[in-house]
């Protein structure tokens, strides 16, 4: 909020006989101390009422009002503009007649607001006046899918509500459609399913509750990218955490340690699974709730977007009859997703799979999958030592951690058994010296490992809004492009519609694949540093490094140079070495 507009305001008022001076200061007084917009203290205090503090102020200002109330905004149009950009700025597009686009602001005097906008959307700005406070709650409605449930629920507190948590066990099952809006619930836990449910409903992928000195932050991540779906009350932040905790079957009263936990849900006939990490931090417990739905899982390895080339060197990879795969990746680059779709790719009925994961994130039939519990001595190393006297063909291991299971994993690779698994490295090259490091020789990675890979997700640019974007060839050069592509190729930019968020509609894989190929193996057994080994797999055999997957798939417009530069890092290579487009 401008509190050079609210002083504008109030000399406003102060220059006609409808409120006094001292009412005035009051109000200003009570303004900055609340730390709201000077006209909801007006209004609230009584001194006005809204549509009669609006005439006055748009008549002055000479600019048209609106009533939010009874003009509701255009929901495709308000899509054309950044969630972020219109909060930020506070207003909000009414309508849209050609290019000409009619926004209703609070300050419309705000000059750099309305530059950016016009920026955003290539449109000629009509502005109408509304309050402050009337389009921070139209902008709440509008991009935050059941905000009027919650302020609903948020009624009742203020009611005088008792908050109140029932002392129940694991709950198995919770029918999310009927908990949303059940009657005779307290506040927190309608609060709690309403969360869930609309995150299960936006299709996002984490939950995160998040307190701070004076107020809570709850944040769904859709798409790799977080933003704010709702802001409870402080007062109850400790209600919100103590119901997850019973939801997950964790110990309510310790808040100085960090806990895990899980619990399903069903939700319009299928089930949901929820891990749920709770971790002290200065002003309270923050607590993450990962949603693993089953039916978001690829049915084939060809659906997630993978590179010609690297989908054949993944296939022939699965294809063999012993050996190791790694795919690679920090958090949340869908290393899991591609692991699991490879399983149900080479499933065969005649084979005996067995899995080792923490947790069991998706489970599939015909697999038999091993939950990993430390607290009873049931670690990787342990599981896997168990797993390999079961006579499997096909292991699949959620995550390499130690010098112990990586050891017990390439002894079963060696000895007929097909093994997948993850590791957390920056890129397929760095894998090797990754191995190197937890103590494996480099005879042993080298006759082991039939294929590394590295992988991200990229969003999508939406198809229906995306736009050209005119971008220096020096810049696209710098990034990856060739000389080339710099000069003939078409980028694009997202824009934003009522179809998409922010100018994107979901994610895809970029995946960068290195077989191991004889040249390759004689690098490692001499000890060759990774970046060698980089180039001479990009060099020598056609490697498509995550940097030139994303540029390629720019180039597509499959997604934005924003993507490329977020997601991706720079190629580095020996000087001297400039590698071709593959």
């Amino acid at each position: 909020m401008s509190r050079a507009f609210d002083k504008r305001i109030i000399r406003i008022l102060g220059e006609t006989d409808v409120v006094t001076a001292e009412q005035l200061t009051e109000a200003q007084e009570a303004a900055l101390k609340d730390n709201a917009p000077v006209t909801a203290t007006i209004v609230k205090k009584g001194l006005l009422e809204e549509n009669e503090l609006l005439g006055i102020l748009a008549e002055r200002l000479r600019v048209s009002p609106v009533s939010l109330h009874d003009c509701a905004p255009d929901a495709s149009v308000v899509r054309e503009i950044a969630q972020n950009l219109a909060i930020d700025n506070n207003l909000i597009p009414i309508s849209r007649i050609d290019n000409v686009l009619t926004v209703a602001v609070s300050n419309p005097f705000d000059v750099v607001a309305l530059d950016q906008i016009r920026n955003a959307t290539g449109c000629e700005l009509r502005l109408v006046l509304s309050l402050e406070e009337t389009i921070e709650k139209m902008l709440n409605n509008t991009y935050n899918p059941g905000a009027a449930e919650l302020e609903a629920v948020m009624g009742e507190l203020d009611g005088g509500s008792k908050l109140e948590i029932k002392e129940a066990g694991k709950e198995e099952e919770l029918d999310l459609a009927e908990l949303a809006v059940a009657e005779g619930e307290s506040p927190v836990i309608k609060f709690v399913n309403l969360a869930i449910y609309q995150a299960i409903k936006a299709g996002v992928s984490d939950i995160h509750i998040e307190p701070f000195e004076k107020m809570v932050r709850v944040r769904f991540r859709q798409d790799g990218i977080c933003y704010v779906a709702f802001t409870p009350p402080k007062s109850l932040h400790n209600s919100i955490v103590s119901r997850i905790k019973i939801m997950c079957s964790l110990d309510i009263a310790e808040r100085r340690k960090p806990q895990d936990g899980k619990f399903q849900v069903k939700m319009e006939g299928r089930q949901v699974d929820f891990r749920v990490s709770v971790l002290p931090t200065v002003h309270g417990e923050k607590v993450v709730l990962r949603i693993l739905d089953g039916s978001n899982l690829a049915l084939s390895l060809e659906t997630l977007g993978f590179e010609p080339s690297a989908l054949a060197d993944f296939n022939t990879a699965i294809s063999a009859s012993y050996g190791m795969i790694l795919v690679t990746g920090p958090t949340g680059s869908g290393k899991s997703t591609t692991l699991y779709s490879a399983v149900k790719e080479i499933m065969k009925d005649d084979d005996n799979f067995v899995t080792v994961e923490d947790p069991v994130e998706y489970q599939l039939f015909g697999v038999n999958q091993v939950q990993v519990d430390e607290k009873r001595g049931l670690t990787f190393a342990a599981a896997l030592r168990s797993i390999l006297r079961q006579d499997p063909d096909v292991v699949m291991i959620g995550e390499i951690r130690d010098g112990e299971t990586i050891e017990i994993a390439i002894k079963a690779a060696l000895t007929g058994h097909l093994v997948l698994s993850t590791l957390h490295t920056n890129d397929a090259p760095s894998t090797i010296s990754r191995m190197l490091d937890m103590g494996v020789d480099p005879f042993m990675v080298a006759s082991a490992t039939l294929l590394v890979s590295a992988q991200r997700l990229a969003r999508r640019l939406c198809k229906h809004c995306k736009a050209p974007l005119e971008a220096p060839n020096e810049r696209l050069m710098a990034i990856g492009f060739t000389e080339e592509e710099a000069e003939t190729g078409q980028v694009f930019h997202p824009v934003g519609c009522g179809r998409c968020k922010n100018g994107y509609t979901g994610r895809f894989a970029l995946l960068e694949t290195m077989p191991m190929n004889e040249a390759i193996k004689r690098l490692i057994v001499q000890g060759k540093p990774a970046i060698d080994i980089k180039t001479a797999a990009v060099m020598d055999h056609g490697m498509i490094t995550l940097r030139r997957c994303a540029v390629l798939n720019s180039l597509r417009g499959h997604t934005s140079i924003d993507e490329v530069l977020r997601v991706t890092m720079p190629d580095e290579f020996p000087d001297g070495v400039k590698p071709g487009a593959k």
